[in-house]
């Protein structure tokens, strides 16, 4: 008897201490499953999320703020902008922040400078046929502009106050009939908008006839139009996140900030402005020559319809 109470505790021990040891495996199996999953979790965190800007570039060509081997600022046409990221020529100047999801434009002074200005740019032109400059839009035909944007960096002039560079265009252009018309040895017309990056505020300047009675001919000529005094949007971007849409129709311009402040303008001198042909154009154009001076924009979204 005694014999079998022996056996049997000895039974009884050998399942107990079977069923521990499963209990202790199956713990140690979960813990380290745990731990691997913790990991993961932890390589995952530490990696960052890439993103990519939501601009198609079919319908613009570049302008960079260095020169070819002739002195004139080197330009990208579609569809070779398409792989901007790719050029080497293009890299130091318009070139993707993955970790941002954006375009980023930088301007610097450089000897390279388009017709009629002392500054440089790495700006975007509207080309509603790709590769082509000849074919643009009146204001009766209509345009929208809409993007997001920020200003990622720019420097300091000797007084302490942030350079400023224009962020956004409509630039007129005479047809070939125009500029034969009045002479001209090109298409260049004054631009009826430009919008500003100008200490932390969005800042628009806009054209105005100088005589309001000059003919359609006489108006052709550059130096018909003056500046407007400018406007500047109450709102203060600094360097967030902003957006900017500008609306076109016959006869009237609205430039809107946020989605939440306007300036419209509705007259005669947008009436008489329908005489031109018109593009979009959207980037860096930097404002400033002085030494070592540079910004960086940086573009979220981008998009023109018609």
């Amino acid at each position: 008897m005694k014999n079998f109470r022996k056996e049997l505790l000895l039974i009884v021990l050998t399942i107990f201490l079977s069923v521990n040891a499963t209990s202790q495996n199956k713990k140690s199996s979960v813990t380290e499953s745990d731990s691997k999953i913790e990991k993961k979790s932890k390589k995952k965190k530490k990696k960052k999320k890439f993103k990519l800007p939501d601009i198609d570039l079919s319908h613009w060509k570049v302008t960079l703020p260095v020169a070819d081997e002739n002195g004139k600022p080197i330009e990208i046409d579609p569809p070779e902008i398409l792989d901007f990221a790719s050029n080497e020529v293009a890299k130091p100047y318009m070139y993707i922040d993955s970790t941002a999801g954006a375009i980023v434009f930088y301007a610097m002074p450089t000897e390279s400078k388009t017709r009629n200005t002392k500054y440089t740019r790495s700006e975007l032109r509207e080309q509603m046929v790709p590769g082509n400059n000849n074919v643009n839009w009146t204001f009766a035909q209509g345009g929208n502009l809409k993007a997001k944007l920020a200003m990622d960096e720019t420097t300091k002039d000797s007084d302490g106050k942030y350079h400023r560079t224009i962020i956004m265009q409509i630039h007129g252009r005479l047809t070939n009939e125009q500029r034969d018309l009045i002479g001209e040895d090109d298409n260049n017309a004054p631009p009826i908008l430009k919008i500003y990056w100008d200490k932390g505020k969005v800042r628009v300047k806009t054209k105005v006839l100088k005589n309001l009675n000059a003919s359609d001919t006489e108006i052709l000529h550059e130096d018909a139009w003056g500046d407007d005094d400018g406007f500047n949007f109450e709102q203060e971007v600094g360097f967030r996140k902003f957006t900017l849409e500008v609306k076109v129709s016959e006869g009237k311009m609205v430039v809107i900030l946020n989605g939440n402040e306007y300036k419209v303008y509705e007259n005669i001198h947008m009436r008489r402005w329908g005489v031109f042909e018109n593009y979009f154009k959207a980037g860096n154009y930097f404002q400033s020559r002085d030494e070592g001076s540079f910004s960086k924009v940086r573009f979220y979204e981008l998009e023109v319809s018609h």
